[in-house]
C-alpha cells in the first residue's frame, strides 16, 4: 500500500473519530447544566480529533502535490 493510500485510510478513521467527538459535544450540550465540569475534556477531545484530521489532511495534500 502506497503512503497515499495509508493516509487517505487513517484520514477516513480519523474522519469518524472526529464526526463522534462533534455528536459526544452536541449531546454534552443538550445536558448542560448536568455534568458541567466534563466541558474541558469533552471540547479537548473535539479539539484533538480535528486537530488530527487537519494535520493528516494537510500531510495528504503535500504528498498529492509531490
Amino acid at each position: 500500500m502506497s503512503d497515499v493510500e495509508t493516509l487517505k485510510a487513517e484520514i477516513k478513521k480519523l474522519s469518524a473519530r472526529a464526526t463522534t467527538a462533534k455528536m459526544n459535544l452536541h449531546d454534552f450540550s443538550e445536558e448542560l447544566p448536568a455534568n458541567w465540569a466534563n466541558a474541558p475534556q469533552v471540547a479537548r477531545d473535539v479539539v484533538d480529533a480535528y486537530q488530527a484530521l487537519d494535520a493528516a489532511r494537510k500531510k495528504l495534500k503535500q504528498l498529492e502535490q509531490a
